[in-house]
């Protein structure tokens, strides 16, 4: 467990390991040996006790017997315990269990001392095991980091660590190897298996000059490749980070539980000493043998592994199974709270529509339209919007690019751009830019639906340029199944407000609001949040959104891969551009939620139970042993169901 959870002797002593120090490189069955070995001598212990024809078994050699079934799996325990008390942490699950066990052998319950450790051995092997199945979807994402890259040095191809590869040097990458950094494609075309990143099994097309990602896999051709970033600052990079962090996060519940058993331990402790010491005050026949034994089970009872180790093993499952869908939950804590949101705030391009843009018309009525479009590309060539890729792509003719060299390009958010073509001012935005430079324009362009980029040369209007998006094919089922689960639905775009009312009304959305600045919708954003019975997500994928991400209790990042922005400021990042993943992302919180409540419910009711049978003589320790070991590991297989399940 602590290679997990990774308690420390002065921080939680619950639920950690002892068996840790073999690690995953030690064979399993090695790891199971100990317990093995000692569970064959109890059964044979048992065996000859319950033989009234064997008399040699009796007295020291039994005691022997059973001090050797016992070493095996009370040693590393016994190890543990001390190390926690020379840290002066004295209430903790591996002192309860010394003590648990030791007394039983003080008096003469010699089978029940060594079942109580076996069992409890065995709880630990089964955890261990357990919380590596349900990390195992985590670890496939750090299988994904390549180890070499081939760069091109001095006229050849070498191999190297992709940490030591410079920006702007070319890399070549073979059929059925992985990306090892982020860049642009300068061959022709090739097909990539982008399932690590995005849980998505189709193929990608990527042609030439377009990005790349580091851990997609090369599935035909030998590809060459021109780097963009450092290692270091790759998406995948930082996606491999935040989810090695992500465990560390922890929720409410998870910290509330490992305080309370920091409490609970120690109260224990004391009512079993309690059980023992108080009972010869007030019993008249009292028998210190048979209240020992009471407050003995008692102990063994009360164990709290249960809570401590099913809780975070919930939420491991949870994050497993969210990251196996290309949904990368930061922590625990941000899990938790999906479970609440109330309020779905959506930015419309890239994240309800495909931020695909076309150029629809080139209205210039002084100007030829080829060297109209190639002044305005020079220009928006220097953005990264999805609109000004739509009008540098169109400006390419016949194979040739059209494009002049633009100087001083300066943008402005929410409005647009401004720079200067051979020698000319070259003004492009929307309406609002225009009147910023006080440009006077054709004012029957404000009722166009489709999204416009006006245009004026030496702040003189001189035509505009029309450009349709279309909706991406699961935009109205996302919307569809937030109603379904009660979430408030509203959209906010800088786009312009006729095609942003026009495509709230064709997916459903509660409300809508256009021509909006960043600062708008952030405002917005505020006055959402002023309400305390808001619980607000807001879901964009671009920078432009960064300060809304920040500002809203969950910040979900629409296709994080490519967006170095959205990864550092969101709290959940969709690794593709679907947003159903986003209901995806709500099931799989909600039912992680459930079962951790499951599991606590679970635990203390069969605890409460045989405690109260153990503390007026009903329980045995074999009860205790199931109260303790068998609830635990009845929650870790209620917790382990979260990765089976279906979303």
């Amino acid at each position: 467990m602590a290679n997990i959870i990774q308690p420390t002797h002065s921080e939680d002593h619950c639920c950690g390991s002892h068996s840790h120090g073999n690690g995953e490189s030690v064979a399993a069955w090695k790891r199971y040996t100990p317990a093995i070995f000692s569970f064959l001598l109890l059964l044979t212990g048992i065996f000859l006790d319950n033989l009234s024809s064997i008399s040699f078994f009796s007295g020291y050699l039994r005691l022997a017997w059973y001090i050797i079934a016992y070493i095996p799996v009370g040693f590393p325990v016994i190890k543990e315990a001390y190390g926690a008390i020379k840290e002066f942490d004295f209430f903790n699950e591996f002192t309860l269990m010394v003590i648990a066990t030791l007394g039983a052998f003080f008096i003469g319950e010699y089978p029940e001392g060594v079942a109580v450790m076996l069992f409890y051995s065995v709880g630990e092997l089964f955890q261990e095991s357990a919380v590596n199945k349900a990390k195992s979807n985590i670890k496939a994402l750090l299988d994904i980091r390549p180890d070499k890259a081939n760069v091109l040095r001095s006229g050849t191809f070498q191999a190297v660590s992709p940490e030591t590869v410079a920006i702007g040097e070319i890399i070549q990458v073979k059929a059925g190897e992985k990306i090892p950094l982020d860049g642009v494609l300068l061959s022709e075309a090739g097909s990539f298996n982008t399932s690590a990143l995005t849980g998505e099994s189709k193929p990608k097309t990527i042609r030439e000059g377009e990005k790349i990602l580091a851990g997609m896999l090369n599935l035909d051709k030998v590809i060459e490749i021109k780097v963009e970033k450092k290692y270091a600052d790759s998406s995948l990079a930082k996606i491999l980070e935040m989810v090695q962090d992500a465990t560390s996060r922890k929720a409410k519940t998870e910290l509330l539980i490992r305080k309370f058993a920091r409490i609970y331990t120690p109260i224990v402790f004391f009512l079993a000493l309690a059980i023992t010491v108080i009972p010869y005050f007030v019993v008249s026949n009292y028998v210190f043998d048979d209240w020992l034994y009471r407050a003995l089970v008692f102990l063994v009872i009360s164990c709290p592994c249960a809570l401590v180790i099913s809780i975070p093993l919930g939420y491991f499952g949870g994050i497993g199974a969210a990251s196996r869908h290309g949904i990368l939950f930061k922590g625990a804590n941000y899990m938790d709270l999906m479970t609440s949101v109330n309020t779905l705030v959506m930015d419309k391009t890239g994240t309800l529509t495909k931020g695909v843009f076309k150029v629809q018309r080139i209205v210039c009525p002084a100007y030829d339209p080829i060297e109209f479009i190639g002044i305005v590309a020079a220009v928006e060539k220097l953005s990264t919007h999805p609109i000004a890729k739509a009008i540098v792509e169109h400006s390419v003719v016949n194979g040739k690019s059209s494009i002049c060299q633009a100087k001083d390009v300066k943008e402005i958010a929410g409005y647009g751009l401004q720079g200067y073509v051979d020698g000319k001012k070259v003004i492009i935005g929307n309406s609002k830019m225009m009147r910023k430079y006080g440009i006077e324009y054709d004012t029957n362009i404000d009722s166009i639906i489709e999204s416009v980029v006006i245009i004026a040369l030496d702040n003189r209007y001189a035509g505009y340029i029309t450009i349709a998006d279309e909706l991406k094919e699961d935009s109205l089922l996302a919307i569809s199944e937030m109603h379904k689960q009660g979430i408030k639905t509203i959209m906010l775009s800088g786009d312009k407000s006729s095609i942003t009312q026009k495509i709230a009304a064709e997916l459903g959305v509660d409300s809508a609001y256009g021509d909006l600045l960043p600062e708008d919708k952030v405002r917005h954003v505020e006055q959402l949040k002023s309400d305390k019975a808001n619980i607000v997500a807001f879901v964009g994928d671009g920078i432009n959104d960064a300060p809304v991400l920040a500002l809203s209790d969950i910040g979900i990042a629409m296709g994080g891969m490519g967006s170095d922005a959205a990864i550092e400021v969101a709290d959940v990042v969709i690794q593709t551009d679907h947003p159903s993943k986003i209901t995806t992302a709500l099931r799989i919180a909600k039912s992680t939620k459930q079962i951790v409540i499951q599991n606590i419910i679970l635990a203390f009711g069969i605890k409460l139970v045989v405690l109260s049978f153990g503390a007026v003589g009903v329980a045995t320790m074999w009860e205790a042993v199931f109260a303790d070991v068998g609830v635990a590991l009845l929650a870790i297989l209620n917790a382990m169901r979260i990765l089976r399940k279906n979303f």
